[in-house]
């Protein structure tokens, strides 16, 4: 019997890279879904593609999506990356409706493959306050993905949205990461890299991820 399909959506970052291990795992042949939405850490995009590569994905693709033409994002507009710790309420990172757009990419591709499972490593503990990271934003397109695609209107189909990372510390994930094997040295999580191509070591992602690895216990290798 041949393995189902996944669509999984790939940053080239912590969460994401666990999320497809964990996707293999559990038995999917994976399809890699990058967008590249002109962000700042464009960086991202070689470690989504190495990420992908070392898991085995079937399929990645990288799709041009430029958000930088509707900014309000200091990942796409010309706002500075806040660097003086993880920010209350919702930072200027936050990247408008970009779950519910990447997903809904994702969805496009799962429908068109026969693919019914969607996977995606957002994370509503050790975060930084973005809306469409909260478990009920999954269910909610989840609902949408069975009420507005072919194959959930005429049955031949359920669509499931994973978040397997939702309810984890960073700590965890790196736990989770470093029990499924992961080379975790492919993986990039920094908002604002420096000119010569380093974590800059001071946005929210890079301190998220260095809190997660020393709770850990666990060397960064990407350092």
């Amino acid at each position: 019997m041949t393995a189902p399909l996944a669509v999984v959506l790939l940053s080239g970052g912590l969460d994401s890279t666990t999320v497809a291990a964990i996707a293999r795992e559990r038995g999917y042949r994976i399809l890699a879904l990058t967008i590249d939405y002109n962000q700042r850490h464009r960086i991202e995009l070689q470690a989504a593609a190495s990420v992908a590569a070392a898991l085995g994905a079937e399929r990645h693709i990288v799709l041009p999506l430029d958000l930088r033409g509707f900014g309000g994002s200091a990942l796409t507009a010309d706002i500075d990356v806040p660097k003086l710790g993880v920010e209350p309420g919702i930072p200027v990172t936050y990247v408008p409706a970009r779950n519910t757009i990447f997903l809904s990419v994702a969805l496009g591709w799962a429908e068109a493959a026969g693919a019914f499972d969607l996977f995606i490593g957002v994370n509503a503990l050790d975060y930084s306050g973005y809306p469409d990271c909260r478990p009920e934003f999954i269910a909610a397109f989840e609902n949408l993905a069975n009420t507005a695609t072919k194959a959930g209107v005429e049955g031949t189909g359920h669509f499931t949205v994973h978040a397997p990372l939702a309810a984890m510390t960073k700590a965890d994930i790196v736990r989770e990461a470093v029990r499924l094997g992961v080379d975790l040295s492919h993986t990039w999580s920094c908002y604002d890299p420096t000119p010569e191509g380093r974590p800059c070591g001071q946005c929210d992602s890079c301190r998220l991820r260095a809190k997660g690895f020393a709770d850990a216990g666990v060397t960064d290798p990407a350092l």
